[in-house]
């Protein structure tokens, strides 16, 4: 009895050793660490989602602007271990109805945006990267009439593009990760419908981003 017994608290000592050693283990892989990336690194990224309006179109009319969809490229270069300067490039599309009575569809926004933009790391927490970057650029505005208004056209303005983002980034290994991002996006100018200037013309957004990155 007392051999078993003795058995039994050796493994139990075994089991409970192995519990410490790794959660100690996993303590310090998620332990906080200052600067989120090496100095010298190119960074790749790639993402894709979905971008609400965060206000209605125009006063002008009633009108209802669809959740848009998203597609972000991002091209980055550390100049220390928290600093990052770059360029972004996004593309924005939603689509506009006029309401009413009888809806009418008017078509879709389009919107490429050019982005100079710097981001911030200043930690990571193992594996786990969080960031903030800030752009200025132009949003570059074009609109794609539905056939429903044929003779109709809709020129927004091009406009002073202000983006502010914040994300982070989980490293699967030292050159690829797994990304999420969330950001406004400044878009606020005129549109000309058939000669006549609405000067309200407003498509700022609130973007969801999710995609992958690479680094070099």
């Amino acid at each position: 009895m007392g051999v078993v017994m003795a058995r039994w608290g050796v493994v139990g000592f075994m089991v409970l050793s192995a519990l410490v050693l790794g959660s100690q283990a996993k303590a310090a892989e998620w332990k906080m660490e200052q600067g989120g990336i090496e100095p010298g690194k190119v960074v790749l990224g790639m993402r894709a989602g979905f971008a609400p309006l965060t206000q209605s179109l125009t006063n002008q009319f009633p009108s209802s602007t669809g959740i848009g969809s998203l597609v972000n490229f991002q091209a980055m270069y550390s100049l220390n271990k928290w600093l990052l300067v770059g360029m972004m490039l996004e593309w924005e599309r939603h689509g506009v109805d006029r309401e009413g009575r009888f809806p009418v569809d008017l078509g879709h926004q389009d919107t490429v945006s050019v982005l100079p933009t710097v981001e911030v790391r200043p930690v990571r927490f193992g594996p786990v990267i969080p960031y903030a970057n800030m752009s200025f650029g132009v949003n570059v505005n074009s609109f794609g009439e539905s056939s429903a208004i044929s003779g109709t056209t809709i020129s927004p303005s091009n406009t002073f593009a202000w983006r502010l983002g914040w994300g982070a980034d989980y490293m699967l290994t030292k050159q690829f990760a797994l990304n999420t991002e969330m950001a406004y996006k400044r878009n606020d100018g005129h549109a000309t419908i058939d000669g006549v200037r609405v000067n309200d013309w407003n498509a700022s957004s609130f973007g969801f981003l999710f995609g992958a990155k690479m680094f070099f």
